[in-house]
């Protein structure tokens, strides 16, 4: 998990990053918040509004320890890391900071596919970079002048600030060519492709997790000049750098949010924050607070609340391109727009009344085919909860492939297994949110049902993955199915890495109604 806090003081209209912690590398991770800056396009802004400490912690993306490559080479991920290489070098040029010479050894290690020394490096600009600052302890403060040596020796780097607008292309690079070393070569391709061919050229491609972002970027023909489609993430849109960045790649094309439109955006989500803590009626996971008579706002819903804005206005200011979503966390307002599109999602202009039966069918059908690739087509709805979460049990958790008909590869691979369970668990969410809001019996069952069946498949994909459990979890709860909710829970308490999570959820189930 990472956890990043920002400080944000409207005197001085300043913002800084204060900790980026490390991320746990067992955890399905969202594409990566990178808000060292988040804030810096407001520091022109008026306003007696005031944000300390925007806390953000995100459990959805994706590292594991999978199936190690070495160093063998993938031809478009070589191609993609020198495209990166020269975006770094054109942005590096227009700096007035130096550049750390460890940018260059970094796509050196990378275009070399020295796995080990790449990565030192990365975690070495990831640091100069301010990515992984830790406040001041009092442990810390004894050191403090021992490692202000170290730095003068070079034994620990400096901090460099002009890596933050290199940053983008760098961990573009980065994260790509771990990729290489952490996913199952045959459904890294497989992930790649099938969701890059079913967007049409032109389109704008919103990649929610790590892979939905850089594996997307790093297999599309052009990143850069948005070729086949123009490929950004929801999660760093109120990022200023990450908005410049954009703006060197798409600006001729796209239309990106603004300084102006940023601005707005913050400041009408902390008017409707303060008036939402007066009303009492603050969102699940919203955290508001007035403090000497000042706006503080932390939470991830927060900062993906405001990140969700600036997409609106990405899709609003560019009308008559198609748009597709993978997502990360979910954003309320593109519910009812959202239709399944294969592996994703697609976004519609107007809301829709319903999904007709003919969408509906051609998603289950879809998925059921692909489950069975991946799993064995055993699947299907009659299939209990306590099968699904004994099939994981054998072959996720014990290894025990005798009678496995599904791919060994992806049953040996923990980055294809959460890939794969995410898109489904997503698609899933589009039936849970239309059951909530059905209007009528008919339609909630209807719904209902769908919903049921694409998390089972979710679970089945991959049952010690959080979004998975806690989604069926609460599915099963709304029909009044706690005995199977436990049986899910357990599981997951079994298999899942965040052992606190996992017990929290089966106690909370284990309590007398």
């Amino acid at each position: 998990m990472r956890t990043l806090i920002l400080g944000f003081d409207s005197g001085t209209q300043s913002t800084k990053v204060l900790m980026e912690g490390a991320r746990d590398r067992k955890v399905l991770r969202s594409s990566r918040f990178s808000f060292s800056r988040m804030l810096a396009n407001f520091r022109r802004a008026n306003g007696l509004w005031l944000i300390r400490f925007l806390t953000l912690i995100v459990a959805t993306g994706l590292i594991g320890c999978g199936k190690r490559h070495g160093g063998i080479p993938d031809q478009d991920i070589t191609r993609f890391v020198a495209a990166k290489r020269t975006q770094t070098h054109e942005l590096a040029q227009a700096q007035t900071n130096s550049i750390p010479g460890t940018v260059w050894q970094f796509f050196d290690a990378v275009e070399r596919a020295d796995w080990q020394k790449a990565t030192n490096l990365y975690k070495r600009l990831e640091f100069q970079s301010g990515r992984n600052y830790q406040p001041p302890t009092a442990s810390s403060r004894i050191s403090s002048a021992f490692e202000q040596v170290a730095q003068k020796l070079g034994i620990t780097p400096s901090p460099a600030p002009g890596l933050q607008e290199l940053w983008s292309p760098i961990s573009e690079a980065y994260c790509a060519f771990e990729a290489l070393h952490t996913w199952d070569r045959k459904w890294m391709r497989r992930f790649s492709r099938d969701i890059i061919d079913s967007i049409p050229a032109k389109s704008i491609y919103f990649g929610g997790t790590d892979p939905g972002r850089f594996l997307i970027s790093a297999f599309s023909e052009s990143h850069r000049e948005g070729r086949p489609f123009f490929t950004v993430t929801q999660n760093q849109l109120a990022d200023g750098t990450y908005l410049d960045y954009l703006r060197t790649m798409y600006g001729h094309t796209l239309y990106i949010p603004s300084l102006s439109d940023s601005q707005q955006v913050f400041q009408d989500y902390l008017a409707g924050a303060q008036e939402r803590l007066k009303e009492n009626k603050l969102k699940a996971g919203e955290d508001v607070k007035v403090v000497d008579n000042r706006v503080q706002v932390s939470g991830q819903v927060a900062v993906m609340t405001i990140n969700g804005l600036l997409a609106r206005i990405l899709v609003d200011k560019n009308p008559g391109r198609e748009i597709y979503v993978e997502e990360s966390f979910p954003l309320e307002w593109m519910y009812p727009h959202l239709s399944p599109h294969g592996l994703i999602m697609k976004l519609h202009r107007e809301p829709l009344a319903e999904l007709s039966e003919a969408v509906v069918n051609q998603d289950r059908d879809y998925w059921k085919q692909y489950a069975g690739e991946l799993i064995g087509d055993w699947l299907n709805e009659e299939t209990s909860v306590a099968q699904v979460c004994d099939f994981g049990e054998k072959v996720y958790w014990r290894k025990e492939l005798a009678g496995f008909e599904g791919d060994a590869g992806f049953a040996g691979n923990e980055e294809s297994q959460k890939a794969f369970s995410k898109l489904r668990a997503s698609i899933g969410g589009i039936y849970a949110w239309r059951a909530e809001h059905a209007a009528i019996e008919t339609e909630k069952r209807r719904m209902t049902r769908e919903a049921d069946f694409a998390f089972r498949q979710a679970l089945a994909l991959c049952p010690y993955s959080p979004e998975a459990v806690f989604r069926y979890v609460n599915l099963l709860l709304t029909q009044n199915r706690k005995a199977e909710a436990l049986v899910v829970a357990r599981n997951f308490l079994q298999m899942s890495s965040d052992k606190a999570s996992a017990k929290a959820l089966v106690e909370n189930l284990e309590k007398p109604d």
